[in-house]
């Protein structure tokens, strides 16, 4: 599909996932994942399947990630492990992604808003968004009580309320399937990139149309459709 096809006009917001897309995560999550497996005696596992764990939550993952026929109750602690370790050391091997910052000062220099949802736990994304993003980022969304995790449009809805604009003035970017599914939940168009968690394949396969090889290359797809006031 071209992208004029489902870009709208006039686009004054980019609302942004985080982990995979802005922040290579991998590594920590991968740590914190393994700290909870080897604290509660079961196997560890590798990078590969910490990145095909992903994208669904930290719950999702850690389900994903103990083995089958643990009990509720054990479960809950391997997680609560989990999730005291991580946020304690979620900036210890996470790293922005190559030209991450320049892409988002050019965004933020031709007046875009922007936010951040993600399905961390909040206090990981407050974390992250103080120390990377602060600067350029108007707000930042991770999982809280009440609030549905992605696919659900929850998150993305309160961040387009905090920005003050409307889904028909906004641009999704992800790096999965479910950033795709998030994307239409809401009625966004999606821009998928191919630095992160899923390769292009994948993402052809659940519905991307349109992509980003570079983060440098957002601000330049985006121009054509881009708010000539604000």
């Amino acid at each position: 599909m071209a992208a004029d096809a489902v870009m709208p006009r006039g686009l004054r917001a980019v609302v942004f996932d985080l982990d995979g897309t802005l922040l290579d995560t991998l590594a920590d999550l991968s740590t914190a994942v393994n700290h909870a497996l080897r604290m509660h005696g079961m196997p560890e596992r590798t990078l590969g399947e910490v990145r095909a764990f992903v994208g669904n939550g930290v719950r999702r993952l850690m389900e994903r990630s103990v083995p089958e026929g643990i009990g509720a109750e054990a479960f809950e602690q391997v997680f609560d492990c989990f999730k005291r370790y991580y946020v304690a050391h979620c900036e210890e091997q996470t790293r922005l992604y190559d030209g991450v910052p320049a892409m988002l000062l050019e965004l933020k220099a031709r007046g875009y808003r922007m936010a951040i949802v993600s399905n961390k736990l909040q206090a990981g994304v407050t974390e992250l968004y103080h120390h990377y993003f602060a600067d350029t980022v108007d707000v930042a969304i991770g999982e809280s009580a009440g609030m549905r995790r992605k696919p659900a449009p929850d998150m993305v809805e309160r961040a387009l309320a905090a920005l003050q604009v409307s889904r028909e003035e906004a641009v999704y970017v992800g790096d999965s399937d479910v950033d795709l599914a998030t994307a239409h939940a809401v009625g966004l168009p999606c821009v998928s990139v191919l630095w992160g968690f899923r390769d292009e394949d994948f993402l052809r396969e659940h519905g991307a149309t349109l992509f980003a090889h570079h983060p440098t290359d957002i601000p330049s797809l985006l121009q054509p459709w881009h708010a000539t006031s604000h």
